[in-house]
């Protein structure tokens, strides 16, 4: 019965299965695979010997013939789910060296990825010991009989794949409740770990790839658009990548590296999209850095020339003078001569291209390790870097957030964040190009007004914004904007509590804080529905490893160094990248974080933002984050940042600049002292500026902020 199963799912679902031969370890053992389909215990039946059974509800086992002809062959292990003893059934049997395969989730996924883990796993773990081999069932939740919303189809291919035997962490004195959540968490790793390696070794090796496999699936779908009303399918994507890159193709001759200085528009990814085509690496310059930036961070990444438009540039009143006087060709969209003809045979080509199988045109020149993009970091603090980041960097970070999130094939996606930005860039336009989402880009995230009504037009689920932005939309928004909201992410800067509690309040919607960086393509750890941490900015990413270094002044924490799949490939600027290099892999954050027991991270602030005050460390951002909300008074437009100056008696003295002039020193005071905060946290004095200047990323601009009290001060 078994080799004609076997041969029924070779032939209908093409199915394999890897790394078998652990599936011979002796009991005690528990196969905890994903469960996404009816037929997952078949494709798991086919690969295991007699002795191995399912636990199953014994309410379902009596549902079909199938169900009763395992019980029959003994295959199954019935439990009643409703009753406290069944996990002890299990434990009994475990212990005298069975096999047991057991769905930990308890049910049939309705997203099509991991739900959450029910804490009898961890029992079971706390109680036997037993090793764990953890299974990912792979495009199994395509499956008809699945749950998953979306596309689906009978018979997709399915494989598979059995991790290494592992065994979980001793608890030793460990309190039970606190020690069964505790491996209930780990299992969940487990297979978190399973799924992202998995398809980092089987799936598309770059950007291009990736895009084109999602491409093949749904050529029809509707998957881009912006504020123009331009709209794109995946078939209209791949022809307008294929009719930009033949007309780039004889203007780009001789330069490895081109810059894109482009706006929030479908024709970014477009052009992106073909210079990858091209054999080139798009270098995408941060507009809103002003001109003697831009231009230096030209001749950093060696440009000759770079892709722009005129429409842009006219409505953002960019001079390409400095460019031009830097030997630098600016090759401008309109100026390409696409003609309709144009359009129409490269729409043929690609309905033809899409309708042949996914190996006939694979991008084999493009390799995982080569560069993909050239960002350049927000230089808020200094002299913007060039960080060069490869496709697995993209597809890793990529893959990395979508093993840890539910994302749906009905999400929509709002992306108001610029392409410069490795946030918007990354996860705001090129994850739901790859997994197959709608995408709307909207050109500037400072139409606070706007912004609200867009989502809420489009039905948007998912958003991506910063603390910043997200201030200024509450200010703005009608209580109803965001009522489809699934999952509103903040990164690029500190989530304060204020913000958060705003958005609860006022919207209904959880703010999901993120860390990441610029060099780390961007996302390092996130927030969940399913694993958040008030306060934290989430657990690490799977694939990532941390390490602290301790840092003189400071008592908890240290200096957070980070390694995995998505950290950049290296710094154009030579001297950062040979510090990067003598690190062998590990990239240095400069941030001082704490991580607590359960692997979330708490960030203390950079470095560079704590001064030493009468030989005590002091975090700036602390003392932001304790004026932030403060003073609701004088509403949600008021605004604060704390700076530090040296003083010959205390070494450093904290400084708050504000946008309210009627803002005083003795509210701040109070405030600082409310949130528990010692003295040496009080600035000394306040300075009033017309508008705390911010980066286009949202960051305040302390570079130019601190210029500013400069200059107040020597008055």
């Amino acid at each position: 019965m078994k080799t004609l199963l076997r041969i029924l799912v070779r032939l209908l679902f093409r199915f394999e299965a890897y790394n078998t031969r652990v599936l011979d370890t002796p009991g005690p053992i528990l196969l905890l695979p994903n469960h996404v389909s009816w037929l997952d215990w078949l494709f798991l039946l086919v690969c295991l010997d007699d002795d191995w059974k399912f636990v199953t509800s014994s309410t379902t086992a009596e549902l079909s013939w199938i169900h009763k002809r395992m019980m029959v062959n003994k295959r199954t292990f019935p439990i009643d789910p409703a009753s406290p003893y069944s996990a002890k059934h299990m434990a009994a049997y475990l212990g005298g060296g069975g096999r047991l395969v057991l769905f930990a989730e308890g049910q049939i996924s309705f997203t099509g990825t991991l739900m959450k883990i029910y804490d009898g796993t961890g029992f079971l773990l706390l109680k036997t010991r037993a090793k764990v081999i953890p299974c990912y069932l792979r495009g199994a939740n395509r499956f008809r009989l699945s749950r998953q919303p979306g596309w689906r189809r009978w018979f997709p291919k399915v494989t598979a794949h059995f991790g290494a035997v592992v065994q979980a962490p001793a608890m030793g004195e460990m309190r039970a409740a606190k020690a069964r959540a505790k491996l209930t968490d780990w299992v969940r790793d487990q297979m978190v770990r399973q799924q992202f390696q998995v398809e980092s070794e089987l799936g598309p090796r770059n950007m291009l790839d990736a895009i084109d496999e999602a491409a093949h699936r749904r050529p029809g779908d509707l998957i881009l658009e912006d504020a123009t009303h331009k709209t794109l399918t995946y078939r209209r994507l791949i022809a307008a990548t294929d009719v930009v890159s033949t007309k780039l193709l004889p203007l780009v001759r001789g330069s490895d590296r081109v810059g894109v200085l482009m706006p929030n528009l479908a024709a970014t990814p477009v052009v992106i999209l073909a210079l990858w085509r091209l054999g080139k690496t798009p270098s995408v310059i941060n507009f809103s850095s002003g001109a003697a930036v831009m231009v230096a961070c030209a001749r950093l990444a060696g440009l000759k020339q770079i892709v722009s438009s005129r429409g842009f540039l006219a409505k953002a009143k960019l001079d390409i003078g400095p460019f031009e006087r830097e030997g630098i060709r600016v090759i401008y969209l309109e100026d390409l001569g696409i003609s309709s003809t144009d359009r129409l045979l490269a729409l043929l080509r690609a309905s033809a291209s899409l309708a042949l199988p996914k190996s006939s045109h694979s991008s084999a020149g493009l390799r995982p390790d080569q560069t993909a993009v050239v960002l350049f970091t927000s230089g808020s603090e200094g002299v913007p870097k060039g960080v060069e980041l490869t496709h697995g960097n993209l597809l890793g970070n990529i893959r990395q957030i979508l093993a840890v999130t539910d994302l749906e094939d009905r999400d929509r996606l709002f992306n108001a964040l610029p392409l410069f930005h490795s946030f918007g860039l990354t996860i705001g336009t090129f994850l739901p190009l790859v997994r197959g989402l709608y995408v709307f880009l909207y050109p500037s995230p400072l139409h606070y007004r706007v912004i609200p009504s867009a989502v809420y037009d489009r039905n948007c689920t998912i958003f991506l914004s910063t603390n910043t932005f997200l201030n200024g939309y509450a200010r703005k928004a009608q209580s109803y904007d965001f009522r489809s909201m699934r999952y509103l992410f903040a990164a690029a800067e500190k989530l304060q509590e204020s913000t958060a509690s705003t958005w609860s309040r006022m919207f209904g919607v959880r703010v999901l804080e993120g860390y990441g960086a610029t060099e780390c393509a961007p996302c390092v750890s996130v927030n969940t529905p399913l694993m958040p941490r008030h306060g934290s900015v989430g657990r690490l990413l799977p694939g990532m490893e941390h390490r602290l270094e301790p840092v003189e002044g400071v008592a908890e924490g240290g200096r957070l160094l980070l390694r995995g799949p998505n950290v950049m490939r290296g710094y154009l600027n030579e001297d950062a990248n040979a510090k990067f290099l003598a690190l062998h892999g590990w990239y240095d954050t400069g941030d001082i974080v704490t991580v607590d027991e359960d692997g979330f991270l708490f960030i203390q602030g950079r470095l560079k933002r704590f001064a030493k005050v009468s030989g005590e460390m002091v975090s700036l951002t602390a003392v932001e984050d304790a004026l932030a909300g403060a003073f609701p008074q004088y509403g949600l437009h008021c605004q604060t940042a704390v700076l530090s100056q040296p003083d010959e008696g205390k070494g450093e003295v904290l400084l708050v600049a504000t946008n309210e002039p009627r803002l005083t020193l003795d509210e701040v005071r109070a405030a600082v002292k409310a949130k528990g905060l010692p003295n040496l946290c009080v600035p000394r004095e306040i300075f009033v500026v017309h508008e705390i200047p911010k980066l286009g990323t949202g960051k305040v601009n302390h570079r130019e902020l601190l210029a500013q009290v400069e200059k107040m001060r020597a008055k």
